[in-house]
């Protein structure tokens, strides 16, 4: 009898344990109780986000996995209180890691877009908000996307409503060696943003505000076909919201941006399967 084939799920869960095990040790300490690895809880975080659940739910769903469960060597199953204790105890910083781990199988070309958008911090139905006249806060979040692949380089998050120009230099600073062409809209019109990019061989594709003819013989000017691809940025903001929701599930706004940085998790791995996919050929 011939094996069954791997569903889409399955190859998610093993491209995400083998980034884990690049990203992070098996225990989080020697004194570790040891029943469940770091690895273990990323991936089963991971698969939260991507199936827009709760942990009770999904715990609830790996008791009929059991494929999942061989992919993830799990003896047993966690309680979903250990899965939100986990989610504290990682921090930022581990996450970061993983993001940028998950860009190893990635063909990236260096021509990127920067671009915000806003997700809301409080989940309420649109009959409710209007019933109320609700105005629903959102997180501020920068992305900065190679349009090649639509993979997310870096995310840059803020509850304050920082400009664009404010938070971009940081971006390019920490991505700098990943950028050859950075494009931006109107937004981030700085030139000390300009400056910066080119003191980092960073070619800036930033549009002018026209407020003299010089400034629209400076747009004219663009490459044009380079500058368009700017738009993957929406492409990118729109399919992470769609699948993993453009709400969070986390009250408290440092457990957002966690949630945040893991949606760019997913949605890396998932460009990577696709671009696996496309270059195999598999039917």
């Amino acid at each position: 009898m011939d094996a069954l084939p791997k569903s889409r799920l399955l190859r998610f869960v093993e491209r995400a344990m083998m980034l884990a095990r690049r990203a992070v040790a098996r225990f989080s300490s020697r004194y570790s109780r040891k029943r469940f690895t770091l690895r273990q809880h990323v991936v089963l975080l991971c698969l939260k986000v991507k199936k827009t659940t709760t942990y009770r739910d999904l715990v609830d769903e790996l008791i009929e996995m059991p494929r999942i469960r061989d992919a993830l060597d799990l003896d047993s199953i966690p309680a979903p209180s250990t899965l939100c204790k986990a989610f504290d105890r990682l921090e930022m910083a581990v996450w970061r890691v993983i993001l940028n781990v998950s860009l190893a199988d990635v063909p990236l070309n260096g021509i990127t877009g920067i671009d915000a958008s806003g997700f809301e911090r409080a989940h309420a139905s649109t009959h409710y908000t209007k019933r109320t006249n609700l105005t629903i806060q959102q997180l501020k979040t920068t992305l900065l996307v190679d349009t090649a692949t639509n993979a997310v380089l870096d995310i840059h998050v803020t509850t304050t409503r920082k400009h664009d120009t404010q938070i971009a230099p940081q971006v390019v600073k920490r991505n700098g060696q990943s950028i050859a062409v950075l494009t931006g809209d109107k937004g981030y019109d700085d030139q000390k943003l300009r400056r910066l990019a080119r003191d980092h061989d960073i070619r800036p594709l930033i549009k002018h505000r026209e407020f003299t003819p010089l400034h629209k013989a400076w747009n004219a000017r663009l490459d044009s076909d380079l500058y368009h691809r700017r738009n993957m940025n929406e492409t990118v903001n729109a399919a992470i919201k769609q699948k993993f929701g453009a709400f969070f599930r986390s009250r408290l706004w440092w457990k957002q941006f966690r949630e945040l940085v893991i949606k760019c998790i997913v949605h890396n791995v998932e460009r990577s399967l696709a671009i696996s996919h496309e270059e195999c050929d598999c039917p």
